[in-house]
């Protein structure tokens, strides 16, 4: 694995996921499809529980960076952690 290309990519995702501490949400850049029609993903804190990356998430990893299943899972992981402590303070 092309660790520095993958840390790019975690900060990239990290920078475009944006956090309501108000509201309790997180608005991230991939999204999903809900009828045919691609929705913004809005999360709720309990989201980041998840022990493995949810499908449009994996989507999004393929789609826009080209990573196969183990580079997603890294990215994932690491892309948790950072979002983990910024929710965290």
């Amino acid at each position: 694995m092309d660790y520095k290309f993958l840390n790019k990519v975690i900060e990239q995702i990290v920078s475009e996921t944006r956090i309501d501490r108000d509201e309790r949400k997180i608005y991230t850049p991939f999204s999903f499809i809900y009828g045919g029609e691609m929705k913004l993903s809005i999360w709720n804190y309990s989201h980041f529980d998840l022990d493995f990356p949810p499908h449009y998430f994996d989507h999004h990893c393929k789609e826009v960076y080209g990573l196969n299943e183990d580079e997603i899972y890294y990215v994932w992981v690491k892309y948790q952690r950072i979002i983990r402590d910024k929710i965290d303070g």
